[in-house]
């Protein structure tokens, strides 16, 4: 280790470069690890935090967080008559940008079933649940909105009464909590235009089909909000949420659910799959390719900057070679600056990363585990990039100290 050290530091300068060259191109393939583990995490984030055993949804759908959700609000008062259901509450959740103080704000707009649910569940890091059926919302802190502040969303305004944090959709975009009234008015808002529009084109029909002239009363009732004609149906919900009772068998529940052919059932395991094998599966292999290609790149690298130092190092090893050095002596000169450069780079790639990872505009998660894997893959590249020098010292002809 003599030897290594000292050539070290009769070449400090192109060490301590070279260092943090490859602890940056560590710190790339720590990130990407973590931008994985994050996509999970967002992924998965709310169907691990809601309190629910089972998932109704739309038949055939996978759920509304994976594709778009459609159920009658009503369903959630047949899933109460289930034997075996201690709860059941609807669910609402969808995307929205509006324009916010200059800036365009994108949020998830989550229904929750106020009364049943006000949100206490949430990781409040200030303010307080929903207290009103209405013009309350709770906001996370990516959004950038403070408690107190006023949102224009649709033709109401709503008041941020809680802030969480670290609540984050799948896509990067904050989550917000509304109760599901509101959250289905911001869903469905629509101009005053298309409003007047839309009750002429009813009156238009009515008179085609001469329904208008048989019973002119519909005519009065062509004006009316479409929630209070008895033909249009209420607004869909996205999903029902279900609360097994102690005792019951969730599978003799989920049986009898699943027997209704109009929803399909999931459970929170299921909901979780189907968004990891759906959403998660296609930007997974990505960003695994992405990784292998830097692995084998910082591997390539180092063998290149270690074959370097060994060409520079040539009439000192011829050197060592004529005064009788083993050829172990040799070896161990540079495999042990090919370990120091891989390690000296790991620890640079790990501070770098908790200085920089906070900063990233999407959650980057780098756990221990996947500490240790790389430590194991920077120590394999350290190994093997060496081999390229070794080859090279053991070329060195002791007369190539005359040349």
């Amino acid at each position: 280790m003599n030897l290594a050290l000292r050539d070290i530091r009769h070449n400090l300068a192109r060490f301590s470069l070279t260092a943090v060259g490859i602890g940056m191109l560590l710190m790339i393939v720590m990130g990407m690890g973590g931008i994985y583990r994050g996509l999970i995490e967002d992924a998965i984030l709310l169907v691990n935090k809601i309190d629910a055993d089972l998932w109704v949804v739309q038949h055939g759908t996978r759920g509304p967080f994976a594709e778009i959700s459609r159920i009658p609000r009503n369903l959630e008062d047949r899933l109460r008559a289930v034997p075996g259901v201690q709860s059941a509450r609807a669910f609402v959740s969808h995307t929205v940008q509006r324009d916010h103080d200059g800036r365009p704000l994108r949020m998830v707009v989550n229904g929750l079933s106020w009364p049943q649910d006000k949100g206490e569940w949430l990781p409040l890091v200030a303010g307080r649940p929903l207290g009103s059926a209405h013009y309350e919302m709770i906001a996370d802190r990516l959004l950038g909105l403070r408690l107190g502040d006023s949102l224009n969303l649709g033709k109401d305004r709503y008041t941020v009464v809680g802030l969480t944090e670290g609540m984050i959709g799948q896509g990067g975009d904050g989550l917000a909590f509304f109760t599901i009234p509101d959250a289905l008015a911001i869903q469905f808002d629509t101009s005053p235009e298309s409003i007047r529009l839309e009750r002429s084109a009813r009156k238009v029909r009515a008179i085609r089909d001469d329904i208008g002239k048989i019973q002119p009363s519909l005519m009065d009732k062509a004006d009316l909000p479409s929630q209070q004609l008895p033909a249009v149906p209420r607004a869909m919900i996205s999903a029902a949420l279900v609360k097994v009772a102690p005792g019951a068998d969730p599978a003799k529940v989920t049986e009898r659910i699943s027997g209704w052919r109009d929803v399909s059932v999931h459970s929170s395991e299921q909901q979780r799959e189907l968004l990891l094998k759906g959403t998660v599966d296609r930007a997974r292999r990505q960003i695994g390719l992405f990784t292998a290609l830097l692995v084998l790149i910082s591997a390539i690298i180092m063998a290149l900057i270690l074959y370097t130092l060994t060409l520079d190092k040539t009439r000192d090893i011829a050197m060592l070679k004529l005064i009788g050095a083993r050829n172990s002596v040799i070896l161990a000169l540079i495999l042990q600056q090919a370990l120091l450069l891989g390690g000296v780079g790991y620890f640079l790639a790990y501070y770098f990363g908790k200085w920089i990872f906070p900063h990233f505009p999407r959650r980057v998660i780098v756990t221990n585990d996947d500490l240790v894997q790389l430590g194991v893959i920077v120590i394999a590249i350290s190994v093997l990039s060496s081999l390229l020098g070794i080859w090279k010292a053991l070329k060195i002809q002791p007369n190539e100290v005359l040349s």
